[in-house]
């Protein structure tokens, strides 16, 4: 049977590693300070930011695997699972965790934005792989809310500590920005993948039965996660994800009545079940109905 910690407080984690917490919904651990530790595969119903910089330190998370790098970072969120089993084995690590009930974020800010930090759903593969300054710069954050839960609670504390937290993630996501970039290149080729996808999905007909391919299951034919697959096309085109399936469909439908199919018959090819919801798509694309533009090509 699996061993999982589940870790439903910050205290559950901090008291696993033998780590004395400061405040009752946030730990801030250096891992420098309770290694070796043993492993574990954990539950989170709290957020966790962990900054590792181990050399091949095989996890699991999700359902894949991940050998960390120095400099790598990964945000989980409440209702993930990640870690490594216990196996009785205590090892050496390196790096900090961030790890903070959601109670924490009442009535602040944060507590309304934190779901548009769409890392948090990120697959393990989909880390963020920092530079020495990006590195740098989490761990000074990191170090400072230390030092202000060693300096004890008071009326101003939460605020300061939430304020870091959301500087932090603000920083995470200009990174992230920056790995998009510079993963030029890869990216291009899953975009040409992601063509390649919806011209074999129509080619094949699957649009009979499925009906218009939704972003999740391209992202998971893609072998990512939902949130990192729809950034990644905003970055790289400008579109969601599903406005690019969109457009992507109404051009394929421009081919058909084209062609002289009818409206109603196009509808159909594409997997429409009511040629209504067609035209509707095909208006607020094109700023047209599907008749209008019969009309202009005649």
């Amino acid at each position: 049977m699996t061993k999982i910690l589940h870790v439903r407080k910050v205290a559950d984690y901090s008291g696993w590693l033998g780590y004395a917490d400061r405040h009752p919904l946030i730990s801030v651990i250096d891992y420098s300070e309770v290694s070796p530790i043993r492993h574990s595969l954990n539950n989170y119903s709290v957020y966790g930011i962990f900054l590792r910089d181990d050399d091949l330190v095989d996890l699991t998370y999700g359902c894949g695997k991940y050998d960390y790098r120095k400099g790598t970072l990964i945000c989980v969120a409440p209702g993930q699972i990640g870690g490594k089993e216990d196996n009785g084995e205590r090892v050496d690590i390196k790096g900090w965790a961030v790890l903070f009930h959601p109670d924490l974020l009442h009535g602040s800010a944060l507590q309304r934005d934190i779901r548009k930090y769409s890392f948090f759903d990120y697959r393990i593969n989909e880390a963020l792989h920092m530079t020495g300054e990006e590195h740098d710069i989490l761990v000074s954050l990191m170090r400072q809310m230390k030092n202000e839960l060693e300096n004890g609670r008071d009326d101003f504390q939460d605020n300061i500590l939430t304020g870091y937290l959301e500087l932090i993630l603000r920083f995470c996501s200009r990174f992230y920005q920056r790995q998009f970039m510079t993963r030029k290149l890869a990216n291009t080729d899953v975009l040409k993948r992601f063509d390649a996808l919806l011209h074999d999905y129509y080619e094949n007909g699957r649009q009979m039965e499925q009906g218009m391919p939704s972003v999740q299951y391209c992202a998971d034919k893609l072998c990512m996660s939902t949130n990192y697959f729809g950034d990644l096309i905003k970055k790289m085109t400008g579109d969601t994800a599903r406005d690019y399936i969109r457009n992507y469909v109404v051009q394929q439908s421009k081919n058909l009545l084209a062609e002289g199919r009818s409206v109603s018959q196009t509808a159909y090819d594409l997997g429409f079940d009511y040629p209504q919801h067609f035209s509707r798509m095909f208006k607020h694309v094109t700023g047209m109905t599907p008749k209008e533009y019969c009309g202009r090509l005649k």
